[in-house]
């Protein structure tokens, strides 16, 4: 690949690396120039490009991408179409998802080009969890390589899901005068609900002293109907021969370990009676909160059998304690709470090239341009319309008299499009789970077309960047995730979320709206082509 500046006058064929926005004129990275590119680049006085041309035997961003992601099994995995580079996986089961490291280290070291990035080994997934992506971070890539890479995937199991499988499952509690039946009832619900993911049931429980001989009566007797047995104790287990071992032993079975590495979770015991796994879990596993319990039940669930080996190399990213983000089990009781999505109309901008006009107060249909934008946003019905007001503020705000929004006074709007971006984000608040962010310059964007907007980014569960797309070409609004917010508050200068959209490794959901997405009106010219009348 051969990157660098070219002149426009023998472009024909290259690929932008960086985007060109002229008059008349918008051209993405990685877009192909045309004759007609080159004639209309000329004609608005760009002289040069920089742009890359392909060798021979190089690979495109996207076809070297689908043909890594092709080596990949996929077997309970599901895969994203390429784009930019980039394709994401994501789980098709409830499972186990597991990563070899040595294997996707290999991987990363064939080039610095090409990158895969996955969840850590043995996490818990969802089925359409996002659990890897692999981007091709330049515009191509030599093809040698990328089958290099390839290589090393198709030659291991370097990742997978194994799906969880559906246990009958015993529960044993045992009781103290000092444990509540109260507290024993919060630990079977808890349990029902760790469980819930699998589809295994918990087939019953039996409450007994705690006592080796009375334990160890009431484990056999559960082996004899489930897959997998867990026995909570009243009182935590302070040695190898204490009541729960001990019952276990006592029923036929095998101590394969006591203790882990893993904080909460420590006084966890494992062991086996014939081929049932026996599970002594530990005080913590009576919390919500992910702990030791959670990893080896997990395990269990999705085939495998740990054991010492496996439990002794848990220390690493063992401690749990004081991590609130940590995921707890899904009450399956609660019903999920509706995304929460606001819409963000940028109305801050200067018109520098309005010659003193404001583009906002141009007549639309009798209506002032940045009260018809703000209207498309309402009729979207989000959970709340901020419009961010900075340059000619009074003028733009009257024109908004009555509509039932939070106004947002940018005082450096001056500086470029991300202060805007920024003042409305940090006004989002934090139960926002994502915004659409659309130009109060755009005339011909309806509230339907921004509805269907949220509805695609409830569809993706929220996790996904949607934008509005004119005969397959980007344009706006854009529906952005709240896991883009961090970056956004970064942004500098007069950029928008151009880079973050294309950088933030989310899926990307195209939505086609048609020439709304591309009209915006920066000139009295534009406002008039538009349809619009100039005021102000």
């Amino acid at each position: 690949m051969i990157f660098g500046e070219v002149p426009v006058s023998g472009a024909l064929g290259a690929r932008l690396a960086h985007g060109v926005r002229v008059a008349g004129l918008s051209l993405h990275k990685g877009h192909v120039v045309t004759q007609a590119d080159c004639d209309g680049l000329l004609a608005a006085g760009v002289a040069t490009l920089i742009a890359v041309r392909l060798e021979a035997g190089d690979l495109d961003e996207d076809a070297a991408a689908a043909l890594i992601a092709g080596a990949i099994p996929p077997d309970h995995l599901t895969f994203t179409p390429p784009a930019t580079g980039r394709i994401n996986l994501h789980a098709a089961a409830n499972g186990l998802f597991v990563a070899d490291r040595a294997a996707i280290d290999r991987f990363n070291r064939v080039d610095p080009a090409i990158t895969i990035a996955t969840l850590p080994d043995h996490a818990s997934v969802t089925a359409g969890d996002m659990v890897a992506t692999i981007k091709i971070i330049p515009l191509a890539v030599a093809g040698d390589l990328a089958r290099k890479a390839a290589a090393v995937l198709a030659s291991s199991r370097a990742l997978e899901v194994k799906p969880f499988v559906p246990r009958r499952v015993g529960l044993v509690a045992t009781e103290l005068p000092t444990l509540k039946p109260s507290v024993m009832d919060k630990t079977r619900r808890l349990l029902e609900q760790r469980l819930h993911p699998s589809g295994s049931r918990l087939t019953g429980e039996v409450r007994v002293p705690h006592q080796a001989s009375g334990v160890a009566e009431a484990i056999r007797a559960a082996v004899a109907d489930n897959d997998l047995v867990l026995v909570f104790g009243a009182s935590a287990v302070t040695d190898g021969n204490d009541v729960i071992p001990a019952a276990i032993r006592a029923a036929g079975g095998v101590v394969e370990h006591v203790g882990m590495p893993v904080d909460p979770g420590n006084l966890l015991v494992l062991g086996r009676v014939g081929a049932v796994p026996v599970i002594g879990a530990p005080g913590c596993a009576r919390s919500p909160k992910e702990n030791g319990f959670d990893w080896i039940l997990a395990r269990i669930l999705a085939g495998e059998t740990p054991g010492p080996t496996e439990i002794t190399g848990m220390g690493v990213g063992g401690l749990l304690a004081e991590i609130p983000s940590r995921p707890q089990p899904r009450d399956v009781r609660a019903e999920e709470r509706p995304l929460s999505v606001a819409a963000l109309v940028l109305a801050a901008g200067r018109a520098s090239r309005m010659h003193g006009r404001h583009k906002l107060l141009a007549a639309f249909d009798g209506k002032a341009l940045v009260r018809r934008s703000t209207e498309a946003a309402l009729a979207a019905r989000p959970a709340r319309v901020l419009v961010v007001t900075g340059h000619r503020a009074q003028e733009v705000e009257a024109e908004l008299s009555g509509l039932k929004v939070d106004l947002v006074r940018n005082p450096d709007h001056a500086q470029g499009m991300s202060t805007s971006l920024r003042v409305g984000v940090a006004a989002l608040g934090p139960g926002c789970d994502g915004v659409a962010v659309m130009l109060a310059d755009m005339p011909h964007v309806t509230g339907e077309d921004v509805r269907r907007l949220l509805d695609a980014f409830a569809a993706a569960g929220g996790h996904a960047i949607v934008r509005a797309v004119s005969g397959g070409k980007r344009g706006n609004p854009v529906v952005l995730p709240r896991t883009t917010f961090a970056a956004i508050l970064q942004l500098e200068g007069d950029v928008g979320a151009r880079h973050i959209v294309e950088s933030a490794g989310l899926d990307i959901v195209d939505v086609e709206i048609g020439a709304a997405a591309h009209i915006d009106v920066d000139t009295p010219e534009a406002v008039l082509a538009a349809g619009g009348v100039l005021k102000g």
